[in-house]
């Protein structure tokens, strides 16, 4: 081959590494190991240069830590469940099932050629009977050891796909795939006991020192824990059986300032006056039309009617103040009831102003004057209180907050309370394509566990989408069974499991696909945790949230070891590929958008009108600024769009892929792949040169071996680019070149397996550069015996002078005295200073 061919080269070594199975994990005790896991793809049927970078990612530090002598699993799944499917079957016709595993089969075809080191025996999708009938397994146990409840709980309901969504699911108050108003809802749902963690996964956070520090802030503020008041209020004209009203507030030191009552549309009291009031429950209806997101709750119209009840204020029975029935109170926070103080929150203030209650101050700003409503305090900033709990004094909120608490404790009309925003998980979802909760409803025995005996509980394939709504709920037979317990006739659970709880345990499940059981306790205890897991930031909170709470219910249900509550050792949220946007503009302005390759040089190819170009934007289908992966490797192969991803940008970071950055890699790796066969080929060369390019090389492996420890993948090509160079120029012995030629075979291998494994090859490497030890660098070849310092004359570089490692600064200045440049500018003056930093640079000053 007298060229540079990646179709060629790279289906070689894909085979080459096929046949010798090197890609399989095998636990070897005798050996440590590593684990690493990228966030599994949702099989959409196209893989995007956004998997490409994550993927690759995860290769890099796979193929790395093989060749450091560890046992490696990197496997692959598919998070297979969910609405997309469905909506597809609605559309399309066809059946869930078959769409599904038609995308895994093309997205797995699509990824192949990129030679990523998966252990593909491994592979699974959340949809095959085999995981979720594990699945339903452990949610039997789980069920028995308490961790599992069905209680009556207020929903987002979306009234086209008839399903429940959870709060990220609601975009805008509309239903993210039917775009329908969402609206309130209260069923009968199953919940994990998520809460029963809050303490221990808030106080863990602090352990997770290799995790992102704003991934670990995010995590707390949904967690939330906070310190608060909850008291009574004494009601006064409510219906029999409601003599007081509990709220929980987090601002205790404001209740001077209450100027209303409120209650949420689903409290008991709200229950208790629609159901004997028609014009009360038309308005309580209308509050539910609402979602429950908190974003829903903000940017809603605050509506609110006056229940006609009042509520004695605790400090003083001759103040009562209205008791509201208002959208914006949810009841599955604090109490479901409130008190509100316009005057120092915004929510408050606005539905004070718009039913004219009072707006009374409780502190006002030490410096600077604000109005009402425009000064909320953090609970760490002192301000000067009007109406405090310590008199008018100037106080922090949280010294204030204390007081309001013992003040309240000694008159014994509240009590301080820790609460956490964190919700226990709502698992039911009204939809077919799901994991189905394994439970029985029968009229003697109630609600029974299956057996587990008769697991999995299987999807029907018989089933249509002709109508909206669940299509377990109208299947012919598939809701009748026996009862597991009395064995009389009973219905199946038609709910299924939300699918976070698909992803909340894969990482366990890839340590024993094949498993009878959801664990094998020896593999288990072996491969976890995920020394490195790698994914995106959108998925910072829920996803790693339940997977956390996950792991801690295996180990309590006896299918993980203890060690494993905290399942990913590090975490590393990479940025996303990003492309700029083409557009031009129909007669009414509105944006038409076209795909990259129609465009060449700002313009359309076809017509020639200048296009408007968006710079940095996330690739999106809709914007048609995505790059087809398959087409890269086509044109260029997998090597190029490997190398590209990695360079340039840290990864934590956006990249833009760039046609001509493409380009650009693509030459540089021929380049790469003509040096080395022109140094297989030659011969001869000066051996005086030799130890310099050696140098070069050990220096390379030592800042190589650093970077990829450190994700800093850029870094690490940088330093292949100045060996590249280094191996161009250096006029090195043929044997010295070769030596340090297979060096960088072996340091390219992580990002560019391919060519890598082509050179090590043609240089006469033994077996496979993927199978040999990394290279260690020579502590003696890192440290040099000269080192070139930069001289600046008055701030400006002007020349630069090479002297030995360790020289004296008097030995130093006295050769840049004699520096032809420094003469020159000196002009047989005395410089004014002369500073010379060791190893670093020289500053004259004239």
């Amino acid at each position: 081959m007298s060229r540079y061919e990646p179709s060629t080269i790279e289906a070689k070594w894909q085979d080459a590494w096929n046949d010798a199975s090197v890609f399989e994990a095998t636990r070897d005790p005798s050996r440590p190991k590593y684990y690493v896991l990228e966030m599994f793809p949702y099989p959409s049927g196209r893989i995007h240069m956004g998997h490409v970078r994550n993927y690759t990612m995860g290769d890099v530090v796979a193929r790395y830590k093989m060749s450091c002598g560890y046992s490696v699993l990197h496997p692959m799944g598919w998070d297979a469940f969910g609405m997309p499917a469905e909506n597809a079957a609605m559309e399309r016709g066809g059946h869930p099932k078959d769409w599904t595993y038609s995308n895994i089969k093309d997205m797995r075809d699509q990824m192949k050629p990129l030679g990523l080191s998966i252990d593909w025996s491994r592979e699974f999708a959340t949809c095959d009977p085999e995981y979720y009938g594990q699945q339903q397994a452990m949610f039997l146990d789980m069920l028995a050891a308490g961790l599992v409840y069905r209680k009556n709980a207020v929903v987002n309901w979306d009234p086209v796909d008839m399903t429940v969504l959870a709060n990220e699911q609601v975009e805008d108050g509309r239903g993210w795939r039917s775009g329908a108003l969402v609206e309130r809802r209260e069923l009968t749902q199953w919940f994990f006991k998520i809460s029963d963690y809050s303490e221990e996964l808030l106080g863990a956070l602090d352990g997770l020192k290799d995790w992102p520090e704003k991934v670990r802030l995010m995590q707390a503020n949904w967690i939330g824990k906070s310190r608060g008041l909850q008291f009574k209020f004494d009601l006064i004209g409510a219906p029999e059986g409601f003599e007081t009203l509990e709220v929980y507030t987090t601002r205790p030191d404001t209740l001077m300032g209450a100027s209303f009552a409120g209650i949420s549309p689903d409290h008991p009291l709200a229950k208790a006056l629609e159901a004997a009031d028609p014009e009360m429950a038309a308005f309580v209806a209308e509050c539910r039309k609402g979602g429950t997101t908190a974003e829903a709750i903000e940017t809603a119209e605050k509506l609110g009617r006056d229940t006609g009840i009042r509520v004695k204020h605790p400090l003083d029975a001759s103040i009562e103040l209205p008791v509201y029935i208002a959208n914006f109170i949810l009841m599955d926070y604090g109490t479901g009831a409130i008190f509100g103080c316009p005057a120092h929150d915004a929510r408050d203030f606005e539905f004070a102003t718009k039913y004219a209650l009072p707006i009374t101050p409780v502190f006002e700003p030490i410096e600077g004057d604000y109005p009402a409503a425009e000064y909320t305090p953090l609970k760490s900033e002192k301000v000067r209180f009007i109406r405090g709990f310590a008199g008018e004094t100037e106080q922090t909120g949280e010294d204030a907050i204390a007081a309001a608490i013992a003040v309240a404790e000694e008159k014994g009309f509240g009590e301080g309370v820790t609460k956490f925003r964190l919700r226990d998980w709502g698992l039911s979802r009204q939809r077919y394509w799901g994991c189905p909760i394994p439970v029985v409803h029968c009229e003697i025995c109630g609600v029974v566990p299956e057996r587990k005996k008769n697991l999995p509980v299987r999807l029907p394939d018989d089933v249509t989408f002709d109508q909206p709504g669940n299509p377990l709920d109208r299947h012919p037979s598939w809701r009748n069974c026996d009862c597991p317990q009395c064995g009389k006739p009973a219905k199946r659970e038609t709910d299924t499991m939300d699918t976070f709880v698909d992803s909340s345990w894969y990482y366990a499940r890839f340590t024993s696909p094949h498993a009878e059981t959801p664990t094998d306790a020896a593999e288990a205890d072996y491969w976890m945790n995920v020394d490195q897991y790698i994914g995106g930031i959108e998925h910072a909170i829920l996803h790693l949230l339940y997977s956390r709470f996950f792991a801690r219910a295996m180990h309590k249900t006896g299918h993980l070891p203890a060690k494993a509550i905290e399942p990913f050792n590090a975490l590393f949220t990479q940025g996303m590929v990003t492309h700029e946007i083409y557009l031009t503009r129909d007669a009414n302005g509105r944006a038409i958008y076209h795909l990259p390759e129609a465009v060449e040089d700002g313009k359309l190819i076809e017509t020639g009108e200048a296009v408007e170009i968006i710079p940095s934007a996330k690739m999106s289908k809709s914007k048609k600024n995505v790059v087809d992966p398959m087409n890269i490797i086509r044109d260029f192969g997998a090597d190029t769009a490997r190398w590209f991803v990695m360079s340039d940008s840290p990864p934590e970071r956006d990249v833009e892929w760039t046609a001509s950055g493409a380009e650009a890699a693509a030459k540089f790796l021929a380049r790469v792949w003509r040096i080395g066969n022109e140094i297989a080929a030659g011969e001869g060369g000066d051996a005086a040169q030799d130890e310099d390019l050696l140098r070069a090389a050990h220096k390379a492996i030592d800042e190589i071996t650093k970077s990829i420890d450190g994700f800093a993948f850029n870094k690490a090509v940088a330093k292949l680019y100045e060996l590249t160079n280094a191996l161009a120029k250096s006029g090195a012995s043929n044997a010295a070149k070769r030596d340090a030629m297979k060096i960088m075979a072996q340091l390219m291998g992580p990002m560019v397996p391919h060519l890598a494994e082509d050179l090590w090859a043609v240089l006469g490497g033994e077996g496979l550069v993927v199978k040999a030890p990394w290279p260690k660098a020579d502590p003696a070849m890192l440290v040099a015996d000269s080192v070139t310092l930069p001289i600046q004359i008055n701030g400006k570089k002007r020349g630069e002078i090479t002297v030995p490692t360790g020289m004296d600064k008097a030995e130093v200045e006295k050769l840049v005295l004699a520096d032809e440049a420094v003469i020159k500018a000196l002009d047989g003056a005395a410089p004014k200073k002369l500073i010379v930093v060791p190893g670093r640079i020289v500053n004259v000053v004239i």
